[in-house]
């Protein structure tokens, strides 16, 4: 993981942001200590379709076609 120093940071924002967008992560650092960490957002959508994937492999999915007002049977 990469080092930079706030002024750098704010000195070249553009071309951080960019570099954390493509997957780099940085530690942002003031006077030798480290402050924050630059690193790209999670993709929502992503993440979302990974849950779903783990759902499809575990929920079961019942009769979902047969009419509202038919007798129920999935206590039997």
């Amino acid at each position: 993981m990469l080092e930079v120093t706030v002024g750098e940071l704010r000195r070249h924002l553009p071309e951080y942001l960019g570099q954390a967008e493509s997957g780099d992560e940085f530690l942002v650092t003031r006077r030798g200590r480290v402050v924050a960490r630059l690193t790209a957002a999670p993709d929502a959508r992503a993440a979302a379709k990974e849950r779903l994937a783990v759902l499809r492999v575990r929920a079961r999915v019942g009769d979902v076609v047969t009419p509202i007002d038919a007798p129920w049977t999935a206590a039997e």
